[in-house]
């Protein structure tokens, strides 16, 4: 199967005044834009061959600094949690809400008011990611790199997912702006390749094919590793 790139958006107005934006329209600021650019230095060399997209302007923000020559195609599936009532509170109130405990030991339970279920957030975007997936491997093969640019809560569900993890673990996992995970789905489970990333990249792009006349299985012997 296709290897995918899971990148958060950059920091945004919301990140750096504490607030939970949800699905409001706040943008990247400074820090932001600088930390989009940098993932895109990181991303030029891959031969991606697909960029699919939260529908939210700071993640298109980010794509458009990042990868200036891509189309990206949005996808609700990869938008931010409906967090309804809570949307646009400062977190330091949010965590004073009886229901902030919860959200932070027992996600799988929660239903914003007003809002999504984190529950069912975690279903649509990782079934948004495998139909995407198995989309671009039909189109272009198993060797295939392809990105997803979403938010952190919804990136996190996807790699607990992919870690074989109850959402109620997904708190323990760290998505930070501008940061990179890679997850390769196979036939039987997933492999988290990369978590939180910001190194470089080039290690993903996939071997030039042998060539016909070069031997099989190299010079030696021995069984398969």
């Amino acid at each position: 199967m296709a290897t995918v790139l899971l990148m958060r958006h950059g920091r945004t107005t919301a990140n750096a005044s504490g607030g939970l934006a949800g699905r409001q329209p706040v943008e990247l600021d400074d820090t932001g834009r600088s930390q989009a650019e940098r993932a895109g230095q990181r991303l030029r060399a891959l031969p991606l061959t697909k960029v699919v997209t939260s529908p939210l302007i700071r993640c298109r923000q980010t794509l458009e600094l990042a990868l200036p020559e891509a189309k990206p195609i949005e996808d609700d599936g990869l938008i931010e949690c409906g967090y309804g009532e809570w949307e646009g509170r400062p977190l330091a109130e949010l965590a004073k809400d009886p229901l902030w405990p919860v959200v932070q030991q027992h996600p799988s339970a929660v239903t914003f008011p007003d809002g999504e279920a984190m529950a069912a957030m975690s279903a649509r975007a990782v079934a948004a990611m495998r139909r995407w997936d198995a989309a671009v491997t039909a189109e272009h093969g198993p060797e295939a790199l392809w990105l997803a640019c979403s938010h952190g809560d919804v990136i996190k569900a996807i790699v607990a997912d992919a870690m074989g993890l109850h959402l109620d673990e997904f708190q323990r996992i760290v998505a930070d702006p501008a940061s990179i995970s890679v997850i390769r789905y196979t036939p039987t489970r997933p492999f988290l390749v990369r978590l939180n990333d910001t190194s470089d990249l080039t290690s993903l792009i996939p071997a030039a094919p042998a060539s016909s006349d070069a031997p099989v299985g190299g010079g030696g012997g021995g069984d398969t590793a």
